[in-house]
């Protein structure tokens, strides 16, 4: 166990930021799922834009390393042109 007062604080900040940065990420993840279980382009087409805000959002806080924001977003969007 740390000993020092700057130790014991940073054990504090550190699990303040990995809740933090899970939530964010569990978020994101619920929506990707959400519009890949869409069916109708319109709605998947108008979800998007969310989406992309949101990736770019976490990969520019190191929450997602910037490649997997880069492959989410195209695997998103290939479900979107798939969509009839």
């Amino acid at each position: 166990m740390a000993h020092h007062k700057s130790c014991l604080k940073r054990l504090r900040q550190n699990e303040k930021r990995r809740l933090h940065n899970r939530y964010y990420a569990k978020t994101m993840r619920n929506y990707l799922r959400d519009l890949r279980k869409t069916t109708d382009k319109a709605e998947a087409q108008a979800m998007f834009p969310k989406l992309q805000k949101m990736l770019d959002k976490l990969a520019k806080q190191n929450i997602i390393h910037w490649k997997k924001a880069a492959n989410l977003k195209s695997g998103a969007a290939k479900h979107i042109s798939k969509l009839a």
